[in-house]
């Protein structure tokens, strides 16, 4: 998610293919670093112009009263649209101004809207009875929930911006993004991202904490410390963490954004960390707008779940959520119709539907019987477009691939 809340900048790549040998012998179609172009103007400008612009947008650019509105139709058995298109006005970081009628915001209920303000959700875990989820924002804030369907704010994890983060040049702020989290061996272990906006110099940290419930005497998250990190000189980038346990026993992390793809490095279950520093690094998925990998196990399969196109654009934002699987972690991910995703392959999960718009960072979670489909959206019917996070139910077809879907009405 090479983005973050204001995107100033324009990620742009341009696609350089080359023959190279990855680990276990696969070939890697690579693409070349091509920082996206950023803007050398005080950090506080552009939100003061932005400020302005939106005032100045309230009150010449109120669109009349005989522009046509957007209905969605809804039933309980079709998520089709219909014909007419809500017209596009606006920019992340200015007032939306896409219309859709009340139909519409009943319909986001439907595609698993839970009206809390998310970007980048971490998978979600339970915790003394409750349900827990991290998010990119200030020391990595967190949201619980006692039955999936109303969240309240958690404590963030960080109290202190860790002093590994100082190895990350350029970074300087207190914002860390697309945490992860899983639990281990009686302690939960969350991976989260420091880097710097438009270029790949970025570090994946890890704390630990033995609950996180902070009422429980032994709340308290230890940091420990940097896992990867990307420089200028690498061809990757070290954001986006996905940490996965294999039917092994073994554990890994995946990462990437942008740059050569997704990659991923194994984990030493004892302390969360790379397993040596010189340790193989995979190539899993390559496209030239990805990011945000997410990797599942099912059956006999492991399922990589990827982002494609722009987030953090609101109500422009292109962003969907693709699919391969593979017999085994290391790869190869093949799509449905078997093209390797490190060759540009990926089948759709889920896309902009109506005013649920740009879906990312997948995430599931089973409990009990029943599948659950996390990811975030940019709420086409809200005034800026928020980014916030939606629960959908989920299965598996017969072939073994992953369904998201709606959620019945209620009568």
């Amino acid at each position: 998610m090479i983005k973050r809340p204001f995107n100033f900048t324009t990620r742009s790549r341009r696609p350089v293919l080359r023959s190279s040998t990855a680990e276990g012998g696969r070939e890697e179609a690579d693409i070349a670093k091509h920082p996206r172009q950023s803007t050398s103007l005080p950090r506080w400008l552009p939100i003061l112009t932005l400020l302005f612009a939106a005032a100045l947008s309230a009150r010449a650019q109120t669109p009349p009263a005989s522009e046509a509105v957007a209905s969605v139709q809804t039933n309980a058995d079709s998520s089709t649209t219909n014909s007419s298109a809500p017209q596009r006005r606006g920019r992340f970081g200015r007032p939306n101004r896409l219309v859709f009628d009340a139909q519409e915001t009943n319909r986001l209920r439907q595609l698993g809207n839970r009206d809390i303000r998310v970007h980048d959700p971490s998978t979600i875990v339970k915790s003394g009875g409750e349900y827990w989820i991290f998010y990119t924002g200030m020391r990595v804030p967190s949201y619980h929930s006692k039955d999936l369907i109303t969240w309240e704010r958690g404590p963030s994890a960080l109290t202190n911006v860790p002093a590994w983060t100082t190895n990350v040049s350029g970074f300087n702020g207190q914002s860390f993004w697309a945490p992860d989290v899983i639990h281990l061996n009686d302690r939960y272990l969350l991976y989260y991202s420091a880097s710097v906006f438009g270029k790949n110099t970025s570090g994946i940290g890890l704390a630990t904490s033995p609950t996180l419930d902070p009422a429980d005497p032994d709340f308290h998250w230890t940091d420990r410390g940097m896992v990867v990190q990307s420089k200028t000189s690498d061809d990757f980038n070290t954001i986006d963490p996905a940490v996965t346990l294999d039917a092994d026993g073994r554990l890994w992390l995946a990462f990437g954004s942008f740059w050569s793809g997704i990659r991923m490095i194994e984990l030493d279950p004892k302390t969360g960390l790379r397993i040596a520093p010189d340790s193989p690094m995979y190539y899993l998925a390559h496209y030239n707008s990805i990011e945000a990998a997410f990797i599942y196990r099912h059956g006999r399969h492991y399922y990589l779940f990827v982002n494609w196109a722009y987030c953090c654009r609101g109500v422009d934002s292109t962003y969907e959520i693709r699919v391969g699987r593979s017999e085994t972690i290391t790869g190869p991910y093949l799509d449905r119709d078997g093209k390797d995703l490190l060759l540009g392959g990926g089948s759709k999960v889920l896309s902009t539907d109506g005013a649920f718009i740009g879906p990312g960072h997948a995430g599931i979670l089973v409990d009990g019987e029943k599948y659950w489909f996390g990811c975030h959206f940019y709420d086409g019917t809200a005034t800026w477009g928020d980014s916030k996070f939606a629960l959908r139910p989920m299965h598996w077809d017969a072939e073994g691939w992953p369904v998201v879907d709606a959620i019945a009405p209620s009568k």
